[in-house]
């Protein structure tokens, strides 16, 4: 938990490959179709359906305190005065528009995304859009993650904003070969299901 708190607390630190094999658990476990979001499904979702402002409530990230959790608003409660921050407890902020909590900051999310750095472009270029993912590749590294997290400042945490996964985030790990599971003092990653 890297000192972030459990109960109520996002999970975190985990890899893509952990996020997807946790979703695969459950579905055996529930038999329901449990997996992570694609790219597309999570900001239509952070965005609640609205148009292309910065944030669901318009471009203005005076509101974005009461929704989210960031730079500046996450001190640890158990050492105000340190610059440090942590993940708080999900859903103590305002939900959106379509009940979802957490959409912006608290941590990262994955989704189910390979990286692609034309990925709008050709998108653009398919009016009809059918299939709106980077379908994940054997490569361990570069997806895709949003949200933006505890950790960052506002402007981090837009609808449109992005990150991409890369080896450095495992860069602390003692083991070797380096995990499949967990990022070392990447506490700032998460994931939501669909």
């Amino acid at each position: 938990t890297y000192d972030h708190g459990r109960d109520g607390h996002p999970a975190l630190s985990m890899t893509h490959h952990a996020a997807m094999m946790y979703c695969e658990w459950l579905r055996k476990k529930t038999g329901r179709p449990y997996r992570l979001p694609t790219e597309a499904e999570w900001e239509y979702a952070a965005r609640a359906g609205k148009g292309d402002t910065a944030y669901f409530f318009g471009d203005d990230p005076k509101s974005l305190g009461d929704y989210a959790w960031f730079k500046e608003n996450s001190p640890d409660p158990d050492f105000p005065d340190l610059p440090k921050g942590c993940t708080h407890k999900v859903g103590t902020r305002k939900p959106n528009p379509f009940g979802l909590h957490d959409m912006y900051g608290n941590v990262w999310e994955w989704t189910l995304d390979q990286y692609d750095p034309k990925t709008y472009e050709r998108r653009a270029a398919n009016k009809l859009n059918l299939f709106p993912v980077n379908v994940p590749t054997a490569d361990k590294f570069a997806h895709v993650v949003r949200g933006g997290s505890w950790a960052d400042r506002a402007e981090k945490l837009r609808s449109a904003v992005r990150r991409i996964s890369e080896e450095n985030w495992q860069k602390h790990d003692p083991q070797e070969p380096r995990s499949i599971w967990w990022l070392t003092k990447m506490d700032v990653i998460g994931f939501r299901l669909c």
